[in-house]
């Protein structure tokens, strides 16, 4: 398995925007404050490179996004089950990689969840989720002019595919997040 640092590297290989490095970033944290939570510590650094590449074509190849990802990611040597878990975060939006395994599922859940926390974060007067409670994103997550690219139906699906409820997956999202140093 690779190491995250080459994971960010390969990352950059195809992303040159800020906000898309900061996204895996972001996305990965995630995932290990979920393996962590979740009972899959020995699995945490798999989870943060699954969400360090989730979107690894998406800024070149956004038309393509999920379909090229495969390419890229064998020519890196990674391992097809590491590419079925980055790709099935686009089931049904971009591709038909459905997400099986509970970490798949996570991934599908706050990958969009992630963006509407960090847009929601910036209206706020310190310019982070640190001090955001769930109340004020539920009101975010109902407005839906508020950051309109993120979502909700997609949300909400990956709630249900986790069998949790809506609030659970928000407040654990945002829990994770806060953990991140540039949250």
């Amino acid at each position: 398995m690779i190491t995250k640092d080459e994971a960010l590297e390969l990352l950059g290989k195809y992303n040159k925007e800020e906000f898309h490095i900061q996204h895996g970033k972001t996305v990965g944290g995630c995932m290990r404050w979920f393996a962590e939570h979740l009972g899959y510590e020995d699995q945490a650094d798999y989870w943060e490179i699954v969400g360090i590449l989730h979107d690894i074509d998406f800024e070149m190849w956004p038309d393509e996004h999920c379909i090229k990802a495969p390419e890229l990611l064998k020519e890196a040597g990674i391992e097809d089950d590491m590419i079925h878990a980055i790709c099935s975060h686009g089931y049904g939006l971009c591709c038909d990689i459905k997400p099986e395994l509970e970490m798949e599922k996570v991934l599908f859940a706050c990958d969009e969840l992630t963006g509407l926390i960090g847009a929601a974060a910036l209206m706020r007067p310190s310019k982070s989720c640190k001090d955001m409670e769930l109340k004020s994103l539920k009101k975010k997550f109902k407005d839906k002019r508020f950051a309109a690219g993120c979502d909700r139906d997609v949300i909400k699906q990956g709630a249900e595919m986790l069998g949790w409820e809506l609030d659970k997956l928000m407040n654990d999202t945002l829990e994770a997040m806060k953990t991140l140093p540039e949250a």
